[in-house]
C-alpha cells in the first residue's frame, strides 16, 4: 500500500487535496516549506475507511503568506506522504 496526498488548489482560504491509501487515524498537517516545521493548526485526521478521498482544509487567519506543503503522518506520527508545495498569499 503506497499512501499519496495530492495538492489540488488553494482558493479563498481553503486548501483542497486528494489522498489515496491513508489509514484511519492518519493526520494531515500543513508544513512551512521554508522552515520545514509543521504548523500546530490545522491538523486534519482521516476518519473514512475508503482508500481514496478528498480533503478541504480551511486555513486559520494565523497562517501567514508563504510557501507550504501537506504532510501525512500515520497513527504513530511517522511520515507516510507529502504533497507538492504551494503558495498562500
Amino acid at each position: 500500500m503506497n499512501p499519496v496526498i495530492n495538492f489540488v488548489e488553494f482558493d479563498n482560504g481553503v486548501v483542497s487535496a486528494t489522498y489515496r491509501n491513508l489509514m484511519i487515524g492518519a493526520k494531515v498537517v500543513l508544513v512551512d516549506k521554508t522552515s520545514d516545521l509543521p504548523l500546530s493548526d490545522p491538523v486534519t485526521t482521516i476518519a473514512s475507511p475508503v482508500p481514496v478521498g478528498a480533503l478541504r482544509i480551511r486555513l486559520p487567519a494565523a497562517v501567514k503568506p508563504g510557501d507550504y506543503y501537506l504532510k501525512a503522518l500515520n497513527g504513530h506520527g511517522a511520515f507516510v506522504a507529502q504533497s507538492v508545495g504551494f503558495h498562500v498569499s
